[in-house]
């Protein structure tokens, strides 16, 4: 498994699905079956192949559905289903691009900021508008909304 640079994505899942069957591992089949499926049926949708970025995005899509999953299953005392959701969580981010770190990731958010000249967190969908296309897979939707809403709230109380 890896990040997908160049490859035919069908290709490189297939090849990963091989790979974990050879290895007998469980975590890794469940989760490339599932980005197959995913995969089919995304571009079944579309009506043409997925590019890296569409790709990215499922992957981060399931990522959070894993987590939801992990909070699901904490609140009922479930250590295997725990288990389960952290080993598919840790094959799911080997197919993401490096992650940033949140020191660069406020960096690009007060990058995004100044570029579109925000003031408040009321124009928080304008910088976002300009930043998400920018992360492609390196952070979470959620934690660059985060990232954005500490810069604006920092701002407005150092403004005032």
């Amino acid at each position: 498994m890896g990040i997908i640079i160049d490859m035919d994505i069908t290709l490189k899942l297939q090849d990963d699905l091989h790979q974990a069957m050879k290895t007998r591992d469980d975590a890794g089949k469940r989760v490339v079956r599932m980005l197959l499926a995913g995969l089919k049926l995304a571009e079944v949708a579309k009506g043409a192949a997925l590019d890296q970025t569409e790709f990215l995005a499922l992957v981060q899509k399931e990522i959070k559905i894993r987590n939801e999953a992990m909070a699901d299953a904490s609140k009922a005392h479930r250590a295997d289903l725990i288990a389960e959701n952290q080993a598919e969580l840790e094959r799911l981010f080997t197919y993401l691009p490096k992650q940033l770190t949140e020191a660069e990731l406020l960096e690009k958010a007060r990058a995004a900021i100044a570029e579109t000249d925000a003031k408040s967190v009321k124009d928080m969908g304008r910088v976002l508008k300009l930043l998400l296309p920018n992360l492609a897979g390196k952070a979470s939707n959620a934690d660059a909304s985060k990232a954005v809403k500490s810069c604006l709230e920092a701002m407005e109380q150092d403004g005032q």
